[in-house]
């Protein structure tokens, strides 16, 4: 279905007269292009205006000549691109100006007069062409980052690993809102190992979501230069949980009464027990759709977000230092590992309770040079 298509719906549904969409992810959906310029500032600087017919942009006069030059990628030439002064206001104020009194209208932002709509829901799913952005974004981020996994030092800190993978994705065109490098000590401490002045030591988890043109693409990547005896094990565990998952993601898709995110959890603390790790999904949170954002919503035991395809879905299982994650393209009858090089050591995992079979990405051993 045309994105267009997607938001008449939405105003039909809530009997709105236009909607806009100004946060950075939603802007990027629609347009493919960005409306960021201060990345601590979760409102954009330009907003995309559709009422049914037309589509507009607003923006201030800095921004408006190179919005309509650079950043309108997905819109036809002659969108309508209107300026304000930027001394005059905010872009929550310019939405306001620009609808009628008698106009019922909604917004992703919170605007003075207007509803607040949350755009997750109509993101999905994704459309074909999103799905090929998608995956020139998965396999560039799996690119980078085994680059820099195989280059990889015990006596390497966190922190230098952390610059380097924000460098080799930058050389893409790749934003990295999480950078996630845990040495032996941490990774086994902490399920988000933010990077630290301590040394890798005897192996390393490497966990990054990256962005392009809004896109969300999540992986991780173990290296070991001395494993532990229990890390082959543990990261084999995690992956069962993880192809459990996308096998249970499937099936809650293709279920005729709807499936939801908390029929897929299900699964998946099912397969933790299985594997003799019952409480681990209480340690942290599990993972669920990829696209507009790290996550479109995170399944929860109670979860009722549709499962859709086709769609990315990114599971993240931990078990008490180890880690499986992969961004996935789940469609109807298959399932596409879009943050993938195929250069990387794979084991073969089978899930639980489900037929099906996965390669995923296994320890990468690298020398120990101490």
């Amino acid at each position: 279905m045309d994105k267009r298509e997607r938001l008449a719906r939405v105003l039909e549904a809530r009997d709105l007269d236009s909607i806009w969409l100004v946060r950075p992810n939603s802007f990027a959906w629609l347009t493919g292009g960005s409306n960021v310029v201060d990345r601590e500032n979760p409102v954009g600087i330009a907003a995309v205006g559709y009422d049914g017919d037309d589509l507009r942009v607003v923006t201030t006069n800095i921004e408006r000549d190179r919005i309509a030059a650079e950043e309108l990628p997905d819109l036809e030439a002659d969108v309508d691109v209107e300026a304000f002064p930027w001394y005059e206001g905010s872009i929550e104020e310019a939405i306001a100006d620009r609808v009628d009194e008698d106009e019922r209208a909604a917004a992703d932002v919170d605007v003075p007069g207007l509803e607040q709509v949350d755009p997750a829901a109509f993101r999905q799913p994704l459309t074909e062409r999103d799905r090929e952005r998608y995956r020139r974004l998965g396999r560039e981020t799996a690119v980078a980052v085994e680059s820099v996994c195989r280059e990889l030092k015990p006596g390497d800190t966190e922190h230098e690993v952390a610059s380097a993978l924000r460098v080799a994705l930058s050389a893409q065109n790749i934003e990295t809102p999480v950078v996630l490098v845990g040495g032996a000590e941490r990774a086994q401490q902490y399920r988000h190992y933010t990077p630290r002045e301590t040394e890798l030591g005897d192996y390393a988890l490497v966990s990054v979501t990256t962005e392009r043109a809004g896109l969300h693409a999540s992986c991780t990547r173990t290296v070991a230069f001395d494993p532990p005896s229990w890390l082959e094990t543990r990261h084999e565990a995690a992956a069962r949980v993880e192809t459990t998952a996308l096998a249970a993601t499937r099936a809650a898709a293709r279920d005729p009464e709807g499936g939801t995110a908390g029929d897929v959890f299900a699964r998946m603390q099912a397969a933790y027990e299985a594997i003799g790790h019952e409480d681990e999904w209480k340690r942290h949170h599990q993972g669920g759709a990829a696209g507009f954002a790290g996550r479109e919503w995170i399944a929860t035991p109670d979860g009722d977000a549709p499962v859709e395809t086709p769609m990315a879905y990114a599971w993240n299982p931990t078990v008490a230092g180890a880690k499986s994650e992969d961004t996935v393209l789940v469609t109807d009858d298959d399932w596409e590992v879009l943050t993938t090089t195929d250069d990387w050591p794979t084991t073969r995992v089978s899930a639980i309770e489900a037929d099906l079979e996965l390669e995923r990405p296994a320890v990468l051993e690298l020398e120990d040079d101490r």
